[in-house]
């Protein structure tokens, strides 16, 4: 077993406690999403889809391209 990894463990452990009972902040509000966090997330969604589109427009024309045969010289 790896003494120093326990140890280091056992101090984040720790001191995630302490801090949680130090804290004068309301616990009961962490983790929330704000309206400009969802926005944001829309955003870029939305711009993921429009680029995905443009991609696959441009590889389905050339894939419905003919192809030519190469000719020998």
């Amino acid at each position: 077993m790896n003494i120093q990894l326990m140890l280091s463990a056992m101090t984040h452990v720790i001191y995630g406690h302490l801090r949680r009972f130090t804290s004068h902040d309301d616990a009961s509000d962490r983790g929330a999403v704000s309206l400009e966090q969802v926005l944001w997330f829309v955003a870029a969604g939305v711009a993921v889809a429009v680029i995905a589109s443009i991609l696959w427009g441009k590889i389905k024309t050339e894939a419905e391209k003919p192809i030519q045969p190469p000719s020998a010289p």
